[in-house]
């Protein structure tokens, strides 16, 4: 269902408001360059800070672009189980593919929480889910075993994006899971090393800048060849490390703006990037001719 590279797209502002023309031209673009899926309003998308209203007119601005074209799995997350399942909600009406549902932030639950709170945003909707461990951002890891008894106990549940930085649990997963349920990459320098142990694909930040490329490098490590996989993973290395020098999506967002793509705003609490990592990234994007 969700085998190959999807871009968690950032969202462009333009004077603190949804640049419209900016996010259509961003989508165009990846549907050019054979994207198989988009991600609005995920993590990239600075879920955190929009509200309700601009949440919901990112998705739907989403999939009236992609036009079926393209997957579109929505950001729908929270720390709240009634605002993850209004979101969800709303996303399906919108025409939303999927649904990506990043782990409870701040207030940790128990796995039996995160059990429970799946279940209840499984239960609410018809779109097939997309769970999202990454503990580094939220501070909890959604447990093999509750996966495990979410995919057996939630059919609609099919997959999860996989942001732990260990090659070892994706191990675990895969043995843990029905042979169905898919495992995609959350972390682009990763994904290789995961794809060797049974992921599907990436769910990726640098594919905003080069989506035929992660593309191109997910698609020949399926077919098995892994001597050119590793050769485009080592060719892009230094820009999936230098993407994530701070905090996403602020190296991203500047590497767009760079490219004159969008214009350089994030939303505080996140800002601009220290002179020397810019520089850092900068000097990145020119040795690959991104800029």
């Amino acid at each position: 269902m969700f085998e190959g590279a999807h871009t968690a797209l950032v969202t462009p502002f333009r004077n603190n408001r949804l640049d419209e023309a900016a996010f259509t031209q961003l989508i165009e673009d990846q549907i050019a360059n054979g994207i198989t899926g988009i991600i609005p309003v995920g993590t990239t998308g600075e879920s955190p800070t929009l509200d309700f209203a601009e949440h919901h007119r990112v998705i739907e601005l989403a999939v009236q672009v992609a036009a079926k074209r393209v997957q579109v799995i929505a950001g729908t997350g929270s720390n709240s189980t009634d605002e993850a399942i209004a979101l969800t909600v709303e996303a399906e009406k919108a025409g939303a593919d999927a649904a990506l549902l990043a782990a409870p932030y701040y207030n940790k639950p128990s796995q039996e929480g995160l059990f429970r709170h799946f279940k209840a945003i499984a239960e609410a909707t018809k779109l097939p889910l997309v769970l999202y461990s990454i503990p580094g951002r939220t501070g909890i890891e959604i447990g093999v075993e509750t996966v495990r008894r979410l995919a057996a106990a939630c059919p609609n549940i099919v997959a999860i994006k996989e942001a732990g930085g260990s090659v070892d649990r994706v191990s675990q997963l895969r043995q843990a899971l029905p042979a169905h349920f898919e495992i995609l990459s959350g972390d682009d320098a990763l994904t290789l090393p995961f794809l060797s142990v049974g992921a599907v694909g990436v769910i990726s930040v640098a594919s905003n800048i080069i989506p035929r490329e992660v593309s191109e490098l997910v698609r020949t490590a399926l077919a098995g060849d892994y001597a050119k996989a590793r050769a485009l993973h080592e060719k892009w290395y230094a820009l999936f490390r230098d993407l994530f020098i701070e905090t996403n999506p602020v190296p991203i967002k500047t590497a767009l703006a760079l490219q004159n793509r969008i214009a350089l705003e994030v939303r505080l609490p996140l800002c601009e990037m220290a002179p020397e990592n810019a520089g850092k990234l900068r000097a990145t994007l020119a040795s690959l001719q991104l800029i």
